[in-house]
């Protein structure tokens, strides 16, 4: 959903609706504020190596085996070309926080935020390079070289920050400790929901785009349900929807394996990161097709409003006597 035309490369010019001068500095403020919050809490973390939240304790030890295994993040998405330098560095940055914020002492390194960022990439990675041919031909292809250090803060710096220090201040109201019960429901919960419903739409909303713009056929305009080209901005195809939902839903279950959830904070997460899904595809037809803003904010945004919709939905569950005592 949410289709992003991307003619650049394949000689066709700019085919955007919104100026190309507009996208560019929307994308360079977008990398500047997400960037330099990415940077603050990854600061924030190294300086307090021991900093708990909760019942996670993150040893020295462990605290070097996640910078160890970022920067070979990093490099993995280098050497397979699916982001540029900068883009590699910033999805390493993002793949510390969110290892060191899911992380658990009692468990594998794996059981964390790692499990299920490692098959967004696999699950992203492979729906980009998917039908590629049919997609260069129409001019909708990504860049050879990769995803920009944009592209990857649009899509992923709203799951690392979701388990950052600060969000933890967010989340508690400002409070430097918490009682266990309160962790247990509240605390925890928010802010791995929020962390996993920004992936599921990330997942969901590339896969869905490539997928559709590959296989889907002529795709529809989602307010209006009319015919449109490929490539479209807010156009949609069932198939390119089903596979961006089925990706989502695997997203969502191996999240909830690795991040030690219940069934039901899962689905919160799965029904956020869809919302998102369809989010994305709104505004891509309102506020994108008109040349407001460009496609890095979008995704931004739609990831964002995953994530407020995952808490939102939470808080609203606590408020059932069942869910609550279910929860302990």
């Amino acid at each position: 959903m949410g289709e992003e035309m991307r003619g650049v490369e394949e000689g066709t010019g700019w085919r955007k609706a919104i100026p190309e001068a507009r996208d560019r500095l929307q994308s360079r403020t977008l990398v500047a504020v997400a960037g330099a919050l990415l940077v603050l809490e990854t600061v924030a973390v190294l300086r307090q190596p021991f900093f708990i939240w909760g019942e996670l304790h993150v040893r020295e030890q462990i605290l070097v085996e996640i910078v160890t295994l970022s920067v070979a993040f990093a490099v993995l998405v280098l050497s397979l070309r699916a982001a540029t330098v900068a883009g590699a560095l910033v999805g390493g940055m993002i793949c510390f926080l969110l290892v060191r914020g899911t992380v658990s002492s009692q468990y594998t390194i794996v059981r964390s935020g790692l499990a299920p960022l490692a098959l967004l990439f696999m699950l992203t990675f492979l729906a980009t390079r998917a039908g590629r041919r049919v997609k260069a031909q129409a001019g909708l292809a990504e860049k050879r070289r990769g995803r920009s250090a944009a592209q990857v803060i649009a899509n992923l710096s709203i799951a690392g920050l979701a388990v950052s220090p600060h969000a933890f201040d967010l989340v508690t109201g400002g409070g430097g400790c918490c009682g266990a019960g309160y962790y247990k429901i509240w605390v925890w919960p928010a802010m791995t929901l929020m962390c996993l419903a920004a992936m599921v739409e990330a997942t969901a909303d590339t896969v869905s785009s490539e997928i559709g713009q590959a296989f889907g056929g002529r795709p529809v305009m989602l307010l209006t349900m009319q015919r449109v080209a490929p490539g479209a901005d807010g156009a949609v195809t069932l198939l390119g929807s089903l596979a961006g939902i089925a990706g989502g839903v695997l997203v969502a279950v191996v999240g909830m394996w690795a991040l030690r959830l219940r069934p039901s904070q899962a689905a919160i997460a799965l029904f956020a990161g869809i919302c998102g899904l369809f989010f994305d595809s709104f505004l891509g037809a309102t506020v994108e097709r008109r040349g407001w803003i460009g496609n890095d904010l979008v995704n931004f945004s739609s990831t964002l409003f995953a994530a407020v919709v995952a808490a939102v939905v939470l808080w609203l569950c606590l408020m059932d006597p069942t869910y609550f005592r279910a929860a302990w």
